[in-house]
C-alpha cells in the first residue's frame, strides 16, 4: 500500500509541478525571441490610457500588451508611471518595428515625454526595463500571441 501511495505522491507532485509552470495556462501571453511573458491586455481607449498608472512593480515575467484599432504611429509616455520600463512596437504582422528601452518612470503628469515608434505600430508590449538587452532584441523580431489573445 505505501508503494501505491508513493507513486500517487509522485504523480501528483508531477501535476503540480506542470500547473506551476503553467501559470499562464489562461492563454494570455506572449513569446518573444522564445522567452514566453505573462500579460494584461489594454485594447480598448480606457485601459489604453491607464496602461501600467501607479504601480509600484512588474513581476518578473510579465508585461502588458496594448492593441489598437489600427496600424499608425504611436507615442507612448510614462504619466503616473512609478516603474521603468521598455516599450516595444510590433506591426500588424507583429513584427517589431521600434523600440524605447530604459524609458524611466516620470511624476511631472501633462510634463512627462513621450517616446513615439519610428514607424507605424499596432501593438505595444511594455516590459520591465532591461528585458529588451537581456533578450538582444533586434527591429524584425517575431511577437507570438497566446490563444486567448483576439487579435484584429
Amino acid at each position: 500500500m505505501s508503494r501505491v501511495n508513493n507513486t500517487i505522491r509522485n504523480a501528483m507532485a508531477a501535476i503540480g509541478l506542470l500547473l506551476a509552470g503553467c501559470a499562464s495556462g489562461d492563454g494570455l501571453w506572449v513569446e518573444l525571441a522564445d522567452q514566453r511573458y505573462t500579460v494584461e491586455v489594454a485594447d480598448d481607449n480606457a485601459e489604453r490610457a491607464r496602461g501600467l498608472m501607479f504601480r509600484d512593480r512588474l513581476a518578473e515575467g510579465h508585461g502588458m500588451l496594448f492593441i489598437h484599432d489600427r496600424e499608425e504611429p504611436q507615442a507612448y509616455w510614462m504619466k503616473n508611471t512609478r516603474i521603468p520600463l521598455d516599450i516595444l512596437y510590433f506591426d500588424d504582422s507583429r513584427q517589431l518595428v521600434s523600440q524605447q528601452r530604459d524609458v524611466p518612470p516620470c511624476s511631472a503628469g501633462n510634463a512627462c515625454p513621450s517616446y513615439p515608434s519610428r514607424a507605424a505600430a499596432r501593438y505595444v508590449l511594455e516590459l520591465n526595463a532591461g528585458e529588451a538587452a537581456r533578450l538582444g532584441l533586434r527591429d524584425g523580431a517575431r511577437l507570438q500571441l497566446g490563444p486567448a489573445i483576439v487579435a484584429p
